[in-house]
């Protein structure tokens, strides 16, 4: 290790440029996160994003520090450019022509670079390189390899040999330093920072830039890490090699008063703490007194989501002031259900018998438990994952999240893969824990992949997002739903993981993988017309699939709940309800509404006196209510036998005024779906 440290010792020292005194009067600071590549070669970039970068935000702040404090030389100017390519293009050529205006240094930063965007970066480095920018690549990728194998591989080589810097581990209490070596034109081919991981107590909370405010799927959102660290061993874990066991910690005060700031100064009102283990953090529970003080006293009442081991809920008071604190969701790594993976993968702290204890400690607190998946562990095989995910759906978990055993640089089971014979797929771009990156022994011939997205499908199906729904209280029915929402499109209709994928897909025919040739006009126009065909029956479906589930879990009053009940008892004994007749249907209704009524006759909610059995046959044929409409299967039904006759050609037999009163039905269903969906999310953005 000392003669490696040398090495990198070295290195550091050797500058890629002459070491002779450049004088700038300005420095240019591109700070870009990219994206990756999605199968035929696009970035994926969306209008609406999912998750702000962190690393940007991070960067973006230690930059403004540097700037503010004046020590690279007051009489320097800044511009600072932040861009997430998820949901931004990268102008690659105006980046190069600014770099050649005279007295200005030009430094791109490519940053939070993870595995599976490292060939993205690396095509934009290389790009820039070429035309003599300077250009540096930090990140999980880097900094994982660098950590847990003895040289570069050859990937980094490829970059480091063009002339690209390298960054391994976290740059604060480094940043200033590695500013005034590019401003001299002095930058090392390697900084490695990775042995001694800086204290961030004292290190500028991050900040979202300006131009990224509102570009994601959920506005006024921010991230903020609050420690940093993990003291558990999973094996497919790269943060406790690259971020270190020991946990470190922020200081309090300066998270709440960066909360309090983004509140008044920004609007920001949610959050996601994306500490790898909230609970491990040692400042949790004055981070989580400082909130509930600025819920009940000041009237700031932030909500956030956080990632917690599954031991957490035995620690003392954490649940309760969690919510307290205003933790809306909190996602859990229950990794696996099976206690022969579990131990394979060192997750030792991991227990299946007590995940249903886990789950509803969270449930009663009102936080809504999110679950972790990983399918390809040893002991997986096809017909067991299919009876987990039964399992997983009975836990009571209102979301989960399912991905691909991934072998990560930076984790051991990357370590262990490459010193073995495991066969790895060589393309980085599939390390995006949704592709096969390695032959497993149980699951061969697709049959890996196949259950994979089964498993998307059987969680968010239909029955069970009604199951989920059913169950969740009225205050939190609504963010469940859009989480739905938000994860069918994107496994649904984008064909992609939530994490990566967000809303409207865009796409540029230049920015494509350099392995790909560039696609003639002509053709391009017709994947885009493909693409837009398969965004709208996608949505299409999706729309249907989501108004189902809305129709049958949606709040109801309670004359509509009496005969809800009632229905559901005759349900219960199937000969009378196949044999049921009209009158008897009209004498159920009856008896369900005179149970609301009062003694006078006259309905409990009625307003104006109007008696129950009037107002509640009102409202049954009333196209414009729905408060009598359970399910769309009838529609659907009706629409299959109108298909089915056209395709045998029996016009003749379709009733018209039928498909213009369902058509009509169909539109002010659509209408009431939307506009509840709409009202719902204003009224929950005004509350916040």
């Amino acid at each position: 290790m000392d003669e490696e440290n040398s090495v990198c010792d070295f290195i550091c020292r050797t500058p890629i440029r002459s070491s002779k005194q450049y004088s700038y009067h300005k420095l240019h600071l591109y700070l870009i996160k990219p994206s990756k590549y999605d199968d035929d070669g696009y970035v994926i970039r969306h209008w609406k994003g999912v998750l702000p970068s962190n690393t940007l935000a991070c960067l973006y702040a230690l930059s403004e520090d540097v700037r503010s404090r004046g020590v690279l030389g007051r009489d320097l100017k800044w511009e600072v450019c932040t861009i997430d390519e998820t949901v931004q293009n990268i102008e690659v050529r105006n980046m190069i022509g600014a770099s050649r205006r005279k007295g200005v240094k030009t430094l791109v930063c490519l940053v939070g670079v993870q595995s599976n965007q490292f060939p993205r970066a690396a095509d934009i480095a290389l790009e820039l390189r070429a035309a003599g920018m300077s250009v540096l690549i930090g990140g999980f990728h880097v900094s994982g390899v660098m950590a847990t194998l003895p040289e570069l591989t050859p990937e980094l080589q490829r970059v480091k040999e063009a002339g690209v810097t390298l960054v391994g581990g976290e740059v604060e209490g480094h940043w200033e330093d590695l500013l005034r070596d590019a401003l001299n034109d002095k930058l090392c081919a390697v900084y490695r920072y990775l042995d001694h991981p800086p204290s961030i107590s004292e290190s500028p909370i991050p900040m979202i830039p300006a131009n990224l405010r509102n570009k994601y799927a959920v506005r006024h959102m921010a991230t903020l890490d609050c420690g940093r660290g993990c003291p558990y061993q999973c094996s497919f874990c790269t943060v406790i090699n690259v971020q270190g066991r020991q946990m470190r910690f922020r200081s309090v005060g300066a998270i709440v008063e960066k909360i309090r700031e983004n509140y008044y100064r920004h609007k920001i009102r949610h959050y996601f703490f994306t500490d790898d283990n909230f609970c491990r953090n040692g400042q949790w529970e004055n981070i989580f007194d400082a909130l509930i003080r600025m819920r009940e006293e000041e009237g700031i009442k932030i909500t956030f989501m956080m990632q917690v081991d599954t031991k957490s809920y035995r620690v003392d008071g954490f649940i309760e002031k969690a919510s307290r604190a205003g933790c809306s969701q909190v996602f859990i790594g229950i990794e696996s259900l099976n206690e022969a993976n579990l131990k394979s993968a060192g997750k030792n702290q991991n227990q299946t018998s007590h995940f249903k204890e886990l789950i509803e400690a969270y449930r009663k607190a009102g936080i809504s438990p999110h679950l972790a998946y990983i399918i390809g562990f040893p002991f997986d095989g096809e017909d067991s994952v299919r009876e987990d995910i039964g399992k997983l759906q009975d836990l009571g978990a209102e979301q989960a999240s399912f991905f691909m055993l991934t072998p990560l640089p930076g984790s051991m089971d990357y370590v262990r893969m490459k010193q073995g014979s495991a066969i790895l797929d060589h393309d980085l771009n599939n390390y995006d824990s949704f592709h096969e990156t390695f032959r497993h022994e149980n699951m061969r011939g697709g049959s890996w992949s196949r259950v994979y997205w089964e498993a998307w499908t059987r969680f968010y199906s239909v029955e069970n997002m009604k199951r989920i729904l059913y169950r969740v209280t009225a205050k939190k029915y609504w963010g469940v739903f859009y989480n739905f929402i938000w994860y069918k499109n994107a496994f649904q209709v984008e064909g992609g993981h939530p994490m990566i994928h967000g809303f409207i897909r865009l796409k540029g025919r230049r920015n494509r993988r350099k392995c790909f040739s560039l696609e003639s006009h002509w053709n391009y126009f017709k994947r885009r017309l493909s693409d837009f065909s398969r965004l709208v029956s996608g949505w299409g479906r999706l729309v249907l699939e989501m108004e189902e589930v809305w129709l049958a879990t949606r709040k109801r009053s309670p004359l509509e709940e009496q005969v809800v009940g009632e229905l559901s008892r005759l349900r219960s004994r199937v000969n009378e309800w196949r044999n049921i007749r009209l009158s008897d249907l009209q004498r159920l209704y009856r008896q369900a509404a005179e149970k609301l009524e009062h003694p006078t006759g006259r309905c409990v909610l009625s307003r104006f006196s109007i008696p129950s059995q009037f107002r509640l046959w009102l409202r049954k044929w009333n196209v414009f209510s729905d408060s009598l409409t359970f399910t769309r299967r009838p529609m659907t039904q009706f629409w299959k036998k109108v298909i089915g006759q056209l395709m045998r050609g029996h016009v003749h037999r379709i009733s018209f005024l039928g498909v213009a009163f369902t058509s009509f039905r169909e539109g002010v269903l659509f209408l009431r779906f939307i506009i509840s969906v709409l009202r719902r999310s204003t009224c929950a953005e005004s509350r916040s």
